[in-house]
């Protein structure tokens, strides 16, 4: 499976990382990180990353045949241009060819309270097949440190990949 990973802007950036860490080996893997969520990485993991400006990549033609996307985290910025078909960059334009296509792309929007452009964005993009996926945890699973919390919500968007893994207790009958 062909897998990209898109990191834009919002505080949590590092979730991204650990989400592209903690896919199997066996997937190809592209990441592409905006300006302003290398910014954020910098300051919350001193970390320097490569830009967002490769507009030629592979990942921006329908032909390189990209399985997925999981923009984690998806700032609202970028969230609004992917709903009004602004591909300005690497991680816009991937995601505009990921819905041309009619493959699988997932959002993860972090800013909280939704604002109602934000939510009707959501809608929009919903309605055409994207998958919206806050970071939001569950109670059933006795989650009790930060890196159980994260493992749950990476589970679960590996599962709506189609990703096998055992990074979250399930539910069961018992």
């Amino acid at each position: 499976m062909k897998i990209i990973v898109g990191i834009s802007g919002a505080s949590g950036a590092a979730l991204g990382i650990k989400f592209l860490h903690a896919l199997p080996s066996e997937h190809k893997k592209h990441l592409i990180i905006s300006e302003h969520a290398q910014i954020v990485l910098e300051k919350e993991e001193n970390t320097v990353l490569h830009q967002n400006n490769e507009i030629w990549a592979s990942v921006a033609s329908g032909s390189y045949g990209a399985d997925a996307m999981i923009i984690t985290p998806c700032s609202m910025n970028t969230l609004a241009k992917i709903a009004c078909g602004i591909a300005d960059n690497l991680i816009t334009r991937a995601a505009s060819v990921m819905i041309k296509e009619q493959r699988k792309l997932i959002l993860i929007p972090r800013e909280i309270p939704f604002s109602p452009i934000a939510l009707e964005n959501m809608l929009k993009l919903s309605r055409l097949g994207v998958i919206i996926a806050p970071p939001a945890l569950a109670y059933y699973g006795e989650q009790t440190t930060l890196e159980e919390m994260e493992n749950f919500m990476m589970g679960k968007w590996m599962d709506l990949m189609g990703i096998e893994n055992t990074l979250y207790k399930r539910w069961d009958d018992k």
